[in-house]
């Protein structure tokens, strides 16, 4: 089993890994969240490559990324999300406000 994580890299990178459900979704919530917070880059990327699993949670961290960054006057994007969470996203129409910087 791939243990979970997010990491803040040099450049503003946001890096999630690992299977995203219910179980890992609420400590990766918050751990993102406070990784967002003490970020000094202006802009976020999301980098999703390593993500190996992904139910409607994933989506869910997201999208409270993106809330997080906004709050926090940050632009964020998402890079290399894996096809369950797009087919996920095209499904509840949520496609379009992913791709946006």
């Amino acid at each position: 089993m791939t243990e979970s994580a997010v990491r803040l890299g040099d450049a503003g990178e946001l890096f999630i890994s690992g299977v995203l459900d219910y179980r890992s979704g609420p400590g990766l919530r918050k751990q993102g969240q406070a990784l967002i917070n003490s970020s000094t880059a202006p802009a976020l990327v999301v980098d999703c490559s390593q993500v190996t699993k992904s139910s409607s949670v994933g989506l869910s961290l997201l999208l409270c990324f993106m809330r997080d960054a906004e709050a926090a006057n940050k632009t964020v994007s998402i890079r290399a999300m894996p096809e369950d969470m797009r087919e996920i996203a095209e499904v509840s129409g949520l496609t379009e406000l992913l791709a946006h910087p």
